[in-house]
């Protein structure tokens, strides 16, 4: 049921303690938080709000794979995902080139869904030395850039270094939005772990960094094609129901371990009190789709980390892949609807 713009719908999610089921009414809105949206990025949302809860969607990491996973399983994801990495400033410099926009756009046109990732190299202050080359810059021990000074104090060149690489970001989501393209935008991912400079000084400065994005992409570069996707299930980290569209999280089990990631579905769930679209945005083995549907974890779509994780032969068997692509609680790319922009 759906009431101003608002998706109504029950779910029987079992209860801490007893183990006992309960019904449960999640309120997933469809309604962006930039209110001057495209009307492609209203699609997308509206589209995912309506079918969620109803199968995953199915996603994969490179569009390098598609073929990889066609050949293997008769199908094709419906969502694959790309990086900005290579278009960081401090990576350009070195002479990084990329054309993950180029095949961003190539992916729309065939019906597809894309969603975007950005390993950021820091902006300055790359220590490149062995074990620490400059290409891992987005790496905390890889820099000394430091994230709570450069906010701390915006007229230093760390500061005015931060700008420049959001800047140089927009001009390559322009070329998407020019394009029609809606994107399922996650920036700052696992911020949480630390292990990326962006998340090295804790919550606070993470949370101003996210905020500090979101007002320069949309309100000086007026990217309404981006749909904003929070990637983190701690509360304190958290940056807002204003500036964050859906929430998500990155989970790599055990290799062949296909549970559904229950407790971690119910982390965000509860961060978000029911209100938004709650996605897998990595993993390595894939949930399982059978127990997703009994167990009533409703992740809006799935998506595979490239290499071993999904050509290994440990994390995914060809079978297993082939089995999830044709489960009937999955989507695929040939299931999506005929977009408006087709």
């Amino acid at each position: 049921m759906r009431n101003s713009g608002v998706l109504i719908f029950g779910s029987l999610c079992a209860l801490h303690g007893n183990g006992g089921l309960s019904m449960t009414e999640q309120k997933i809105s469809s309604n962006l938080v930039n209110k001057d949206a495209t009307s492609e990025a209203r699609e997308l949302m509206k589209y995912l709000a309506e079918r969620y809860g109803k199968g995953v969607l199915s996603g994969q990491q490179d569009y390098g794979n598609l073929n990889w996973i066609n050949e293997n399983t008769g199908r094709k994801p419906a969502v694959i995902g790309f990086d900005l990495m290579d278009y960081s400033p401090s990576r350009t410099e070195r002479g990084a080139i990329s054309q993950e926009i180029r095949d961003a756009i190539a992916w729309h046109q065939q019906g597809g869904i894309v969603t975007l990732c950005w390993h950021w190299n820091a902006p300055a202050n790359l220590i490149n030395e062995p074990g620490k080359e400059w290409w891992r810059g987005f790496y905390t021990d890889a820099t000394t850039y430091d994230l709570a000074s450069a906010l701390a104090h915006p007229e230093s060149e760390e500061y005015t270094l931060l700008i420049r690489d959001i800047d140089a970001i927009a001009v390559h989501l322009q070329e998407l939005k020019e394009a029609g393209v809606p994107v399922l935008f996650r920036p700052l991912h696992e911020a949480e772990g630390g292990w990326f400079w962006w998340g090295a000084k804790g919550p606070e400065p993470a949370k101003q960094l996210y905020r500090l994005m979101y007002d320069q992409l949309v309100n000086k570069y007026e990217l309404g094609n981006l749909i904003w996707v929070w990637n983190s299930e701690k509360p304190d980290w958290y940056p807002g129901d204003d500036v964050v569209d859906i929430v998500s999280v990155d989970v790599y089990p055990e290799a062949g371990d296909h549970s559904p990631l229950a407790k971690r579905y119910e982390n965000l769930r509860e961060l978000v009190n029911d209100s938004k679209i709650i996605a897998l945005a990595e993993n390595g083995s894939i949930p399982d789709p059978k127990q997703m549907k009994e167990q009533d974890v409703h992740w809006s779509w799935f998506c595979t980390w490239t290499g071993e994780f999904l050509q290994g032969g440990n994390h995914n068997t060809v079978a297993y892949l082939k089995e999830v692509y044709n489960s009937e609680e999955v989507i695929t790319l040939d299931q999506l609807p005929k977009w408006s922009w087709r």
